[in-house]
């Protein structure tokens, strides 16, 4: 049975207060040091504020049960949540280019930048702590939208130590011009990965198979059962959030009984939830003899077939 999906919001919440601690944090940093490197990173984190946002709302939608016009769930406004947060880490590394460019044909020199670099790596522990929860927690309640907030906060958290490691520099060698092109290796981590994030999101609105080791473990318990005359073709998967969904046509000898065959559906199910969590599974039965039958191999069939009484 799936299990309430409410309690995910709570996490959600934890990502807005760590967003909004490290927006004070490392705007201060950049108030002090005039680094655009540490503006970079600054804007970074107004995009984990947007995205942790909608990261709640969704998980909130997502976590409502099946209803008349959603027979299937909600599960998959998480997707559109991990969309979304691509799509923001994509304009915030647009507006880090710009600002970077011209600060790189214009370099100004650096100040109070142990101050600075202090509250950034405050900020950045921040990050790696709530990061890590956040992946853990989705990998282990298989949300994808706290599994996508967790991993863009350990983005941050790299960005962070970039531009931690170049404000260092800078201070050694004196090269100003140093600090623009940090900010731009910023923004071409950060594109790579809304990249990364809008083509998984876009994936499961596709209603992409589930991965290869989950249909092998579904073929293995079904080809245990093609004996005696029975078999199966047109084995489906796909996943909607934490959702499994599969379905299979089992042809079985023409002479068994409703009941008998009924039975054998029932058994092949269980072994199939028993292999893979959160699984939605709808088997259709079939006589074997019958060439009506496989002509539903495919999503489309190849011809409609008549009507018989």
């Amino acid at each position: 049975m799936l299990q309430d999906r409410s309690k995910l919001t709570r996490y959600a919440w934890l990502s807005i207060g760590a967003a909004v601690l490290t927006i004070l944090l490392k705007g201060s940093a950049y108030w002090l040091t005039n680094s655009v490197g540490l503006l970079s990173d600054a804007l970074e984190s107004l995009v984990n504020l947007a995205a942790a946002t909608v990261a709640l709302i969704m998980l909130s939608i997502a976590s409502r049960p099946p209803d008349q016009d959603h027979a299937y769930g909600h599960d998959k406004a998480e997707y559109f949540s991990s969309g979304v947060e691509g799509g923001l880490i994509l304009l915030a590394a647009g507006s880090i280019i710009w600002t970077s460019v011209e600060r790189l044909l214009n370099p100004q020199p650096i100040g109070q930048t142990f101050v600075g670099l202090a509250i950034t790596a405050l900020a950045t522990l921040i990050n790696l702590s709530v990061g890590l929860l956040l992946i853990r927690t989705g990998k282990r309640e298989n949300s994808i939208a706290l599994e996508a907030d967790g991993h863009h906060l350990l983005t941050d958290v790299w960005t962070s130590l970039g531009v931690i490691a170049g404000v260092i520099a800078i201070i050694f060698t004196q090269w100003f011009w140093l600090d623009a092109v940090i900010a731009l290796l910023v923004a071409a981590n950060i594109i790579w990965q809304g990249i990364q994030l809008v083509r998984r999101s876009a994936l499961g609105l596709l209603d992409t198979a589930l991965p290869e080791d989950e249909i092998h473990a579904l073929e293995t318990i079904l080809k245990r059962y093609c004996q005696n005359g029975v078999t199966y073709h047109a084995l489906r998967t796909r996943r909607s959030g934490v959702r499994r969904f599969s379905s299979v046509h089992v042809l079985v000898p023409g002479h068994w009984t409703v009941q008998r065959g009924h039975s054998l559906l029932e058994r092949i199910e269980r072994d199939m939830h028993d292999a893979l969590s959160n699984l939605v599974i709808v088997t259709h039965l079939e006589p074997v003899e019958d060439p009506r039958s496989f002509k539903d191999v495919k999503l489309d069939r190849d011809e409609l077939v008549e009507e018989v009484v």
